[in-house]
């Protein structure tokens, strides 16, 4: 399941300056001046190996200046019913607030795990004025300083004690090919059969046609399809079983680029839809022939790829386009050069209307869920990468030569493989290139991204 932070609280407590911090980015805005953050920001972040987003939120206020008070205060509603785990910010300077009265009082009421956080602790003193905050009884404050980042282990050691095993997680440890038959009898009891079957979402920008292609499939109307975009608001899962397949489909609310016409039920549909992603095996990533592949399409792919997810590119539409001999040949380069470097990604050309390679769609997303879940035995890994490491090697650094002696395939939920050499600061980066394309040629992981480390022996 995709796991979903929120971080909550007054203005200018320093929101988004622990939100930069854990996505290690300069992504929202950061000033002195209150009020500063008034759309939501997402981000991903890791701890431990723990994956999860973030949504940095206004500052919540009541009868306050600020005329965007309002819809801050409703999108930060939102993100506390969306979100799996919040983390409440005070600021230590200041004491209590009748800001932060309202907001804890807010908070009591939600079922969800609340981490209290005490921001600006940066030195002994603060510490121990950390103390007040007992008073909304949401259990212990953790003192951090997100300036300069201290406490934040101990705060994310906490974090990710609240989230339930991933489903990706535990299909893995149900397909391990190294656990025996009792170890993965006792991960099947505690499992329900349908958390196992593949989960394949169809994600895109409003209005190209992924409602029609969930009903052309299902072959019923499932869901409401009108010119208008946006029909769609949330995220519909339907188990798809017969021609001998067996998985979930999952129609999303079109993901368009972020304005101020945004409204508060669009960006919980949005936010439905990122979460479909997460917790989605296979995405197929729907295309307007007729509008080519634009910005948003590449955002909405580099989310995909970010999440480590298969992925199949559907352009819909092509009964609309004027074809000659190399229309689809040349379409097809046009999409692989914007989505480069990644572009080991099937491509199908459909008509969802005339119901033209509809079934291709599935049977792709299916071949692509069962290369990302691929397991290669290490002696057959080494066989055939270290004869490929050593018809063509890493180049030496400063008379340095590089030796790669063993690989193996870690066990992750989607491929990632670790390479052991006796001098892997000096690999290259367009060496691990190298090493992934191999391994895409031979043991055919075609749709999947794949991670590659280099490790000391």
């Amino acid at each position: 399941m995709g796991n979903i932070v929120a971080i909550v609280g007054r203005p200018n407590v320093g929101k988004s300056t622990l939100f930069n911090r854990l996505v290690g980015m300069r992504k929202a805005i950061v000033d002195e001046q209150s009020g500063v953050t008034r759309d939501r920001h997402y981000g991903k972040s890791d701890w431990n190996g723990v994956e999860f987003s973030i949504i940095d939120t206004g500052g919540y206020a009541n009868n306050s200046d600020d005329v965007f008070e309002e819809e801050i205060r409703k999108q930060v509603l939102l993100a506390i019913e969306e979100s799996d785990v919040i983390m409440f910010m005070v600021d230590v300077t200041c004491g209590i607030t009748d800001y932060d009265d309202a907001m804890a009082h807010r908070l009591r009421q939600c079922d969800k795990p609340i981490l209290l956080v005490a921001n600006k602790v940066d030195n002994h003193q603060r510490s121990y004025m950390t103390g007040d905050f007992y008073k909304f009884g949401l259990g212990d404050p953790f003192p951090v300083c997100s300036m300069n980042g201290s406490g934040t282990g101990e705060l994310l050691d906490e974090l990710v004690k609240h989230f339930p095993p991933r489903i990706e997680e535990i299909k893995n440890e149900v397909y391990a090919d190294d656990m025996d038959d009792a170890e993965k009898g006792t991960v099947k009891d505690n499992v329900h059969p349908e958390d196992l079957l593949p989960r394949i979402t169809i994600v895109g920008r409003p209005n190209v046609g992924k409602s029609s292609l969930t009903n052309a499939l299902l072959d019923t109307e499932r869901n409401i399809v009108t010119p208008i975009a946006g029909t769609t608001r949330d995220s519909v899962y339907t188990r798809y079983n017969k021609f001998g397949y067996d998985f979930f489909l999952v129609d999303t609310a079109g993901l368009r680029k972020k304005g101020k016409e945004m409204d508060n039920l669009e960006f919980y549909s949005v936010m439905r839809s990122i979460r479909a992603i997460e917790e989605s095996d296979v995405c197929i990533l729907m295309l307007d022939a007729s509008q080519g592949i634009e910005a948003q399409d590449q955002n909405i792919f580099s989310l995909i790829i970010r999440n480590r997810k298969g992925c199949v590119i559907v352009v819909n539409k092509w009964d609309l386009i004027e074809k000659d001999t190399n229309t689809m040949r040349d379409y097809k380069a046009a999409v692989e050069r914007r989505i480069a470097p990644f572009n080991d990604v099937p491509i199908i050309f459909t008509s969802v209307m005339d119901k033209q390679r509809i079934f291709d769609v599935l049977r792709l997303a299916n071949e692509v869920a069962a290369n990302r879940k691929r397991r290669i035995p290490t002696r057959k890994l080494n066989d055939i990468m270290l004869q490929v490491i050593e018809n063509y090697p890493p180049p030496s650094h400063k008379g340095k030569y590089i030796r790669i002696k063993f690989c193996t395939q870690l066990p992750t939920p989607t491929p990632s493989f670790v390479f052991f050499c006796n001098l892997p600061q000096y690999v290259r980066d367009d060496y691990k290139r190298y090493l992934e394309n191999q391994l895409r040629e031979k043991f055919n992981f075609h749709g999947v991204p794949m991670q590659i480390f280099i490790r000391q022996k």
